[in-house]
């Protein structure tokens, strides 16, 4: 198939500052960097690089407003040391429901988009991924 997703857009009143968060939470680059759209991509050659999708942050007027309809789900190896560099960078813990004793902590960005950091993958899952990407890599 010749289709691929090239960019998540994310609305912002202040894409710069998403993009300087997102791109030190990711371990990411900023590859244009001039509102209303700034640019946030994987660095080139490493796993993600061609493979994930760019975050594209655009600057809009309008204020958001309800619940995500699209967040990410970021799979760490150490999830409570993750969160804890994600508060640092502006992230704050936030509860919109999801309960008591779930898998994932929720998360939000400096502009208030949920995110979810995910329990790190058990070992052998953790094997298993890195075999097929290898064996995708070309």
């Amino acid at each position: 198939m010749g289709l691929r997703i090239g960019a998540l857009i994310v609305d912002s009143a202040d894409p710069g500052r998403l993009a300087r968060f997102w791109a030190e939470a990711l371990d990411w680059v900023i590859s244009r960097d001039v509102d209303p759209e700034w640019v946030v991509e994987p660095p080139e050659g490493s796993r993600e690089d061609c493979v994930v999708a760019d975050l594209l942050f655009i600057k809009v007027p309008e204020a958001r407003s309800g619940k995500n309809r699209l967040h990410l789900d970021l799979r760490p190896e150490d999830q409570a040391a993750e969160v804890a560099r994600l508060e640092t960078l502006g992230a704050t813990c936030v509860d919109i429901g999801q309960g008591e004793g779930r898998p994932w902590i929720v998360m939000a960005d400096p502009e208030g988009n949920e995110f979810c950091v995910q329990d790190a993958h058990p070992p052998e899952v953790q094997a298993d991924w890195l075999r097929r990407y290898g064996a995708y890599r070309r």
